[in-house]
Protein backbone atom coordinates (compact mmCIF):
# COMPACT_ATOMS: atom_id res chain seq x y z
CA UNK A 1 0.00 0.00 0.00
CA UNK A 2 1.18 3.78 -0.72
CA UNK A 3 0.19 5.88 1.97
CA UNK A 4 0.86 9.78 2.04
CA UNK A 5 1.90 10.83 6.32
CA UNK A 6 1.28 14.45 7.36
CA UNK A 7 2.20 14.66 10.54
CA UNK A 8 3.71 16.94 13.66
CA UNK A 9 7.12 17.37 13.46
CA UNK A 10 7.47 16.23 17.75
CA UNK A 11 7.06 12.81 16.15
CA UNK A 12 9.52 12.56 13.14
CA UNK A 13 11.94 10.40 14.51
CA UNK A 14 9.32 8.12 15.89
CA UNK A 15 7.66 8.32 12.31
CA UNK A 16 10.82 7.67 10.44
CA UNK A 17 11.74 4.83 12.40
CA UNK A 18 8.16 3.35 11.93
CA UNK A 19 8.35 4.51 8.07
CA UNK A 20 11.89 2.47 8.03
CA UNK A 21 10.37 -0.56 9.15
CA UNK A 22 6.63 -0.67 7.44
CA UNK A 23 6.64 -3.00 4.36
CA UNK A 24 4.12 -0.40 2.93
CA UNK A 25 5.76 3.06 1.38
CA UNK A 26 4.93 5.37 3.47
CA UNK A 27 5.34 9.44 1.94
CA UNK A 28 5.83 11.54 5.07
CA UNK A 29 5.78 15.40 5.28
CA UNK A 30 5.90 17.30 8.65
CA UNK A 31 4.01 20.94 10.42
CA UNK A 32 5.56 23.08 13.13
CA UNK A 33 5.03 22.32 16.80
CA UNK A 34 4.04 25.26 17.18
CA UNK A 35 1.53 25.34 14.60
CA UNK A 36 -1.05 23.41 17.35
CA UNK A 37 -0.71 26.72 19.39
CA UNK A 38 -3.85 28.15 17.24
CA UNK A 39 -6.01 25.23 16.48
CA UNK A 40 -7.75 27.15 13.43
CA UNK A 41 -4.17 27.54 12.03
CA UNK A 42 -3.33 23.62 12.52
CA UNK A 43 -6.72 23.16 10.70
CA UNK A 44 -5.81 25.09 8.50
CA UNK A 45 -2.14 24.02 7.49
CA UNK A 46 -3.15 20.08 7.33
CA UNK A 47 -6.45 20.36 5.05
CA UNK A 48 -4.04 22.73 2.75
CA UNK A 49 -1.78 19.66 2.32
CA UNK A 50 -4.70 17.08 2.19
CA UNK A 51 -5.86 19.49 -0.62
CA UNK A 52 -2.33 19.08 -2.41
CA UNK A 53 -2.00 15.35 -1.96
CA UNK A 54 -5.01 15.00 -3.90
CA UNK A 55 -3.94 17.21 -6.62
CA UNK A 56 -0.64 14.57 -6.63
CA UNK A 57 -2.96 11.55 -6.58
CA UNK A 58 -1.52 7.58 -6.70
CA UNK A 59 -1.88 7.54 -2.85
CA UNK A 60 -4.44 4.92 -0.98
CA UNK A 61 -4.76 6.75 2.27
CA UNK A 62 -3.71 9.92 4.18
CA UNK A 63 -2.54 9.09 7.80
CA UNK A 64 -2.80 12.11 10.06
CA UNK A 65 0.00 12.11 12.71
CA UNK A 66 -2.15 14.29 15.72
CA UNK A 67 -4.79 13.31 18.24
CA UNK A 68 -8.08 15.77 18.10
CA UNK A 69 -5.30 18.75 19.36
CA UNK A 70 -7.79 21.17 21.54
CA UNK A 71 -10.43 20.65 18.21
CA UNK A 72 -7.15 21.78 15.80
CA UNK A 73 -7.92 18.65 13.61
CA UNK A 74 -11.64 18.74 13.72
CA UNK A 75 -13.43 19.63 10.96
CA UNK A 76 -10.77 18.57 8.52
CA UNK A 77 -12.49 16.91 5.05
CA UNK A 78 -11.54 13.52 3.51
CA UNK A 79 -11.69 14.61 -0.43
CA UNK A 80 -11.60 11.57 -2.39
CA UNK A 81 -8.88 9.40 -0.44
CA UNK A 82 -9.62 9.11 2.73
CA UNK A 83 -8.11 9.65 6.13
CA UNK A 84 -6.86 7.57 9.09
CA UNK A 85 -5.95 9.20 12.71
CA UNK A 86 -5.54 7.81 15.91
CA UNK A 87 -8.32 8.62 18.18
CA UNK A 88 -6.21 10.25 20.29
CA UNK A 89 -6.71 13.36 22.62
CA UNK A 90 -3.38 15.29 21.89
CA UNK A 91 0.35 14.18 21.15
CA UNK A 92 0.13 13.14 24.99
CA UNK A 93 -1.71 10.05 24.16
CA UNK A 94 0.19 9.05 21.18
CA UNK A 95 3.96 9.13 22.95
CA UNK A 96 2.10 6.77 25.51
CA UNK A 97 1.22 4.61 23.18
CA UNK A 98 -2.86 4.56 24.17
CA UNK A 99 -5.64 6.59 25.54
CA UNK A 100 -6.47 4.07 28.55
CA UNK A 101 -2.82 5.03 29.36
CA UNK A 102 -3.42 8.71 28.56
CA UNK A 103 -6.44 8.45 31.36
CA UNK A 104 -4.41 6.71 33.91
CA UNK A 105 -1.91 9.07 33.98
CA UNK A 106 -3.53 12.48 33.25
CA UNK A 107 -7.46 12.29 34.50
CA UNK A 108 -6.46 14.03 37.80
CA UNK A 109 -4.65 16.43 36.43
CA UNK A 110 -5.41 17.19 33.16
CA UNK A 111 -3.06 20.94 33.26
CA UNK A 112 0.09 18.68 34.36
CA UNK A 113 3.36 19.89 32.71
CA UNK A 114 5.03 16.85 30.31
CA UNK A 115 7.69 16.45 27.78
CA UNK A 116 9.60 14.18 25.76
CA UNK A 117 12.42 13.52 23.62
CA UNK A 118 10.26 14.82 20.04
CA UNK A 119 8.65 17.58 22.08
CA UNK A 120 12.08 18.96 23.56
CA UNK A 121 14.11 18.96 20.38
CA UNK A 122 11.98 21.75 18.50
CA UNK A 123 12.71 25.20 19.96
CA UNK A 124 14.84 26.10 22.94
CA UNK A 125 13.63 25.88 27.22
CA UNK A 126 10.90 27.89 26.82
CA UNK A 127 8.76 25.37 24.93
CA UNK A 128 10.43 22.16 26.36
CA UNK A 129 7.20 21.79 28.07
CA UNK A 130 3.58 21.05 27.30
CA UNK A 131 0.08 21.03 28.98
CA UNK A 132 -2.88 18.43 27.96
CA UNK A 133 -5.02 19.75 25.73
CA UNK A 134 -7.87 17.72 26.99
CA UNK A 135 -9.70 20.95 28.27
CA UNK A 136 -9.90 22.11 24.88
CA UNK A 137 -10.83 18.54 23.75
CA UNK A 138 -14.01 18.69 26.60
CA UNK A 139 -15.48 22.04 25.29
CA UNK A 140 -13.76 23.64 28.57
CA UNK A 141 -11.30 25.75 27.09
CA UNK A 142 -13.68 28.85 27.55
CA UNK A 143 -12.92 32.54 28.97
CA UNK A 144 -14.06 33.21 32.78
CA UNK A 145 -17.07 35.76 31.35
CA UNK A 146 -18.43 32.80 29.51
CA UNK A 147 -18.39 30.80 32.36
CA UNK A 148 -20.35 33.46 34.44
CA UNK A 149 -22.86 34.07 31.61
CA UNK A 150 -24.00 30.78 31.34
CA UNK A 151 -23.58 29.42 35.23
CA UNK A 152 -23.83 32.45 37.27
CA UNK A 153 -20.52 33.93 39.30
CA UNK A 154 -20.67 31.72 42.31
CA UNK A 155 -20.72 28.13 40.00
CA UNK A 156 -18.14 30.36 37.49
CA UNK A 157 -16.15 30.71 40.42
CA UNK A 158 -15.48 27.00 41.34
CA UNK A 159 -15.28 25.59 37.57
CA UNK A 160 -12.54 28.17 36.78
CA UNK A 161 -10.53 27.20 39.85
CA UNK A 162 -11.21 23.63 39.38
CA UNK A 163 -10.33 23.45 35.32
CA UNK A 164 -7.88 26.32 36.16
CA UNK A 165 -5.35 24.69 39.24
CA UNK A 166 -2.51 26.70 40.39
CA UNK A 167 0.26 25.07 39.07
CA UNK A 168 2.00 24.07 42.29
CA UNK A 169 3.33 20.80 41.72
CA UNK A 170 6.75 19.83 42.63
CA UNK A 171 7.14 17.91 39.25
CA UNK A 172 7.40 17.26 35.38
CA UNK A 173 6.27 14.51 33.58
CA UNK A 174 8.63 12.72 30.85
CA UNK A 175 7.13 10.56 28.50
CA UNK A 176 10.20 8.20 27.53
CA UNK A 177 10.21 6.32 24.56
CA UNK A 178 12.59 3.76 24.23
CA UNK A 179 13.80 4.29 20.68
CA UNK A 180 14.75 7.58 21.00
CA UNK A 181 16.03 7.62 24.51
CA UNK A 182 19.77 7.55 23.46
CA UNK A 183 19.33 10.94 22.65
CA UNK A 184 19.73 12.43 26.61
CA UNK A 185 16.74 14.64 26.17
CA UNK A 186 16.17 12.87 29.75
CA UNK A 187 19.04 14.24 31.20
CA UNK A 188 18.23 18.30 30.39
CA UNK A 189 15.10 17.88 31.71
CA UNK A 190 16.36 17.13 35.07
CA UNK A 191 19.03 19.97 34.15
CA UNK A 192 16.12 22.29 33.43
CA UNK A 193 13.85 21.10 36.31
CA UNK A 194 16.90 21.34 39.19
CA UNK A 195 17.25 24.53 37.44
CA UNK A 196 13.45 25.68 38.69
CA UNK A 197 13.20 23.55 41.66
CA UNK A 198 11.27 20.68 40.66
CA UNK A 199 11.66 17.02 40.03
CA UNK A 200 11.14 14.88 36.62
CA UNK A 201 8.41 11.66 36.83
CA UNK A 202 9.46 9.20 33.54
CA UNK A 203 6.52 7.50 32.41
CA UNK A 204 6.85 4.85 29.70
CA UNK A 205 6.23 5.85 25.96
CA UNK A 206 5.39 3.43 23.25
CA UNK A 207 5.82 3.62 19.87
CA UNK A 208 2.09 1.48 18.94
CA UNK A 209 -0.11 3.83 17.80
CA UNK A 210 2.60 5.40 15.23
CA UNK A 211 3.27 1.48 13.96
CA UNK A 212 0.32 0.67 13.74
CA UNK A 213 -0.43 4.38 11.92
CA UNK A 214 2.02 3.45 9.19
CA UNK A 215 1.30 -0.36 8.88
CA UNK A 216 -2.14 -0.13 7.89
CA UNK A 217 -3.34 -1.99 11.74
CA UNK A 218 -6.63 0.64 11.84
CA UNK A 219 -8.41 -1.15 14.50
CA UNK A 220 -11.91 0.84 15.20
CA UNK A 221 -10.86 1.47 18.80
CA UNK A 222 -7.64 2.77 18.32
CA UNK A 223 -8.40 4.68 15.05
CA UNK A 224 -10.98 6.96 12.81
CA UNK A 225 -11.20 6.16 9.00
CA UNK A 226 -12.68 8.98 7.51
CA UNK A 227 -14.32 7.90 4.27
CA UNK A 228 -14.27 10.20 0.86
CA UNK A 229 -16.12 13.49 1.30
CA UNK A 230 -16.55 13.10 5.50
CA UNK A 231 -15.50 15.17 7.93
CA UNK A 232 -13.82 14.73 11.15
CA UNK A 233 -16.50 15.54 14.57
CA UNK A 234 -15.08 15.50 18.13
CA UNK A 235 -16.67 13.45 20.39
CA UNK A 236 -16.23 15.00 23.75
CA UNK A 237 -15.48 11.78 25.89
CA UNK A 238 -12.22 9.40 27.01
CA UNK A 239 -13.30 6.75 24.46
CA UNK A 240 -14.39 7.33 20.76
CA UNK A 241 -12.68 11.16 20.74
CA UNK A 242 -13.46 11.57 17.12
CA UNK A 243 -16.15 10.54 14.41
CA UNK A 244 -16.86 11.75 10.94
Amino acid sequence: MKYKLICCEVFLREACLAIAATSNTVDPEFTPKNAHENSNELRKIIQEKIDSVEKTGGYDAILLGYGLCGNGTAGIAARSIPLVIPRAHDCCTIFLGSKSKFIEYFKDNLSAEWSSTGYMERGGKDSYLRESDTSKLLGLDKAYEEYVEQYGEENARYLWEMLHPKNESDELIYIKVPETEHLGYLKKLESYAEEIGKRVRVLDGDMRLIRGLVNGDWNEDEYLVVPPGETIKPVYDHDKIITC
